[in-house]
């Protein structure tokens, strides 16, 4: 084979995609991140009473769908992102952005995903279908214009939060609570809020060349944003205890809630952490205590005070 052959079919291999290894394409679809779709278990998890395995088993179902679809998001969000990417300190070794994998072949895994994510989520619940259409099109929307306009970015961003819950909930045909779904957005839009603090503080004086919407903001803002939404988390989940329909002994669950809050500031403002909220999970063993706690807490209420 002569130097012409070879360079032609390195150019085809890597037109097809073959040159990106198979670990390359599932870290382009962001596996660490899938832990946000946890939040689908919350209304399981609050109807522990009435759980059985069906209901377990639906939520699980749901979980993998949210994951499935929530990566084809992150496909379609660093395809578009890939130039601006390039110029972050961190997403420039994303697997798009650094070149490791063909992006239009990324582009055609993440839509016979979302084509198999929605055939099967439509033939075990309906309107749990309509909630994952919802959330691909709203992420689209995100992905395309809206992550460039000044706090609705930040309120895209937390409403995939709420959406994944109310999911969960219209999995098993559980009603949430008006203060239940109030709570799951502050907080969600509390993370969103240091997520942009995070790369604010991050790229600095070149906060523009990467994301043109971080012009619009800046660390003192978003710091009164946080301290404004924090408060809100704290009263909001206090009236939630109180009024849910549940034991009032969830009130003891507080103290978790108020320290995971006050733990997640001193690492975005000490430590300058709150980028990726999975990785903090995972990797700062007070906040993942703290959901342990809290989750077990609630479980132990639920089951034995109720």
């Amino acid at each position: 084979m002569n130097a012409f052959d070879t360079n032609v079919e390195t150019k085809e291999r890597k037109w097809f995609g073959l040159d990106g290894t198979l670990s390359q394409y599932i870290a382009q679809m962001r596996p660490r991140q899938w832990t946000k779709n946890l939040l689908v278990f919350a209304a399981l998890i609050f109807s522990i009473k009435i759980s059985n395995l069906d209901l377990l088993y639906h939520t699980i179902l749901g979980f993998i769908l949210f994951c499935l679809v929530s990566s084809c998001v992150y496909i379609l969000n660093d395809f578009v992102d890939r130039e601006a990417d390039r110029q972050h300190p961190e997403k420039k070794n994303r697997p798009m952005a650094s070149g490791a994998i063909n992006p239009y072949v990324a582009i055609g895994l993440g839509a016979f995903l979302l084509i198999l994510s929605l055939t099967v989520a439509f033939f075990i619940n309906s309107p749990f279908g309509i909630i994952l259409i919802i959330y691909f099109l709203l992420n689209v929307a995100y992905s395309l214009k809206l992550k460039h306009v000044v706090i609705i970015d930040i309120l895209i961003i937390a409403s995939g939060f709420v959406i994944r819950a109310v999911g969960g909930g219209l999995l098993i045909d559980v009603p949430l609570t008006p203060w239940f779904i109030m709570c799951t957005m502050l907080l969600a839009l509390f993370l969103a809020i240091s997520k942009r603090r995070h790369e604010l503080y991050l790229l600095k004086s070149a906060k523009g060349s990467h994301r043109q919407v971080l012009d619009f903001y800046s660390l003192e803002l978003l710091n009164q944003f946080n301290s404004i939404v924090t408060t809100l988390i704290v009263i909001s989940y206090a009236l939630f205890t109180f009024t849910s329909g549940h034991s009032v002994q969830l009130m003891w669950t507080i103290i978790f809630v108020i320290y995971g809050i006050l733990r997640y500031l001193y690492l975005i403002q000490m430590e300058g952490k709150g980028g990726k909220p999975e990785k903090v999970l995972l990797e700062d063993k007070h906040i993942l205590v703290t959901v342990m706690l809290y989750t077990l807490s609630v479980v132990v209420i639920l089951v034995y005070f109720e």
